[in-house]
């Protein structure tokens, strides 16, 4: 549980690499919401780590 962030940073940008890298899904980088939802894990991801991390340290 408390890598959860980690994975989510992690799951957000192989989406982006993989976006850049597969050519099928080179047509859904086009699309706002794909790349928005990369964006949103990341972020996400970052203040969960961050959250997490106080949470432990109390």
């Amino acid at each position: 549980m408390k890598n959860l962030g980690i994975i989510l940073i992690v799951v957000g940008a192989l989406l982006l690499v993989l976006c850049s890298l597969v050519p099928f899904m080179g047509d859904l980088a086009d699309q706002n919401w794909y790349t928005w939802g990369s964006v949103l894990l990341i972020v996400a991801g970052l203040l969960t780590h961050i959250y997490m991390k106080k949470k432990i340290e109390e």
